[in-house]
């Protein structure tokens, strides 16, 4: 056999390696540091899911695509893999001890490979070992991938959670709601509030509702446009809205950029505007006297 039909061949006897020494690969993989770790309770539930790893790479291996981490024999196995990666990382496992914990299992199929050849010698088994030590490299790759995949969408949700929590909307009294904004707001971020804003709407049935912007630094036009879509949505829903804590600063800003604020109901406070909802339900506010405070 020349060596151009032993490379050939190589990813096909590394396929039916795999599928014939399955079981030997998992028990050894299911004692490193990788799956041990993971599945703590049940080394068979480690045996397992092994299994389906090395279920994956001999379907890889058959394709002949070892060097491609987007070959659909790792597919079965990504989202597994990911979750060990993220069970790993919240062990206090760095990036770099999960791809060295993974470049580990390669070492004992290796050996196993190398035992089933006659000659590891000659130039068809040193091909073979070389698409097998190819291919867990590329399973390293992936493991990499999906890992950084996970955590991204880990963080987006947990961005998601941290835009929900400081744009919360409180019951300030019945049939009035409001959101005190603090911080830059962004087009992310508007979105939240004008979501979490009319779901308070309706779950409230609330007449009003108070955008305070006492704790935003600065208004351009794209907060200014941002503020208007919310109070339009709010008035779509049946509810009045007022915006609240313009500083002489904002209101500066506000004039300076040409920026159209009429159609908008404003109040100096948070205090003011919920003075005036309450007013427009006909509730009146008795102030304590001062004369008699002094007494």
């Amino acid at each position: 056999m020349s060596e151009q039909d032993a490379a050939e061949s190589a990813p096909q006897v590394v396929s039916s390696f795999l599928e014939e020494r399955r079981e030997q690969v998992a028990q050894r993989w299911a004692d490193a540091s990788l799956f041990r770790s993971v599945f703590t309770v049940s080394r068979d539930e480690a045996v397992e899911a092994c299994k389906a790893v090395v279920d994956a790479l001999s379907e890889v291996a058959a394709s002949g695509r070892l060097e491609d981490i987007g070959a659909p024999g790792f597919r079965p196995v990504r989202e597994q893999l990911g979750r060990m990666t993220q069970t790993r990382a919240r062990g206090g496992s760095t990036p770099a001890q999960i791809a060295d914990e993974v470049a580990a299992l390669r070492v004992p199929v290796v050996e196993l490979l190398r035992a089933e050849l006659s000659d590891p010698a000659t130039p068809q088994s040193q091909e073979s070992v070389l698409a097998l030590t190819l291919l867990m490299c590329t399973l390293r790759l992936v493991v990499m991938e999906t890992a950084l995949d996970a955590n991204a969408e880990l963080i987006e949700r947990q961005r998601q959670q941290l835009l929900e929590v400081a744009t919360p909307v409180i019951k300030l009294w019945e049939g009035t709601v409001a959101v005190p904004l603090i911080g830059t707001l962004d087009s992310a971020r508007s979105q939240v509030v004008m979501e979490s804003l009319l779901e308070a709407i309706v779950e409230q049935r609330a007449r009003y509702a108070i955008l305070d912007i006492t704790g935003v630094p600065t208004v351009d036009s794209l907060v200014a446009q941002h503020l208007m879509k919310t109070v339009a949505a709010a008035r779509l829903m049946g509810a009045e809205c007022i915006v609240s804590g313009i500083r002489p600063a904002i209101a500066q800003t506000i004039v300076q950029l040409g920026i159209d604020l009429g159609t908008v109901l404003t109040r100096a406070s948070l205090a003011d505007a919920l003075a005036y909802t309450l007013s427009r339900q006909g509730i009146e506010i008795s102030r304590p006297d001062a004369g008699a405070s002094a007494r």
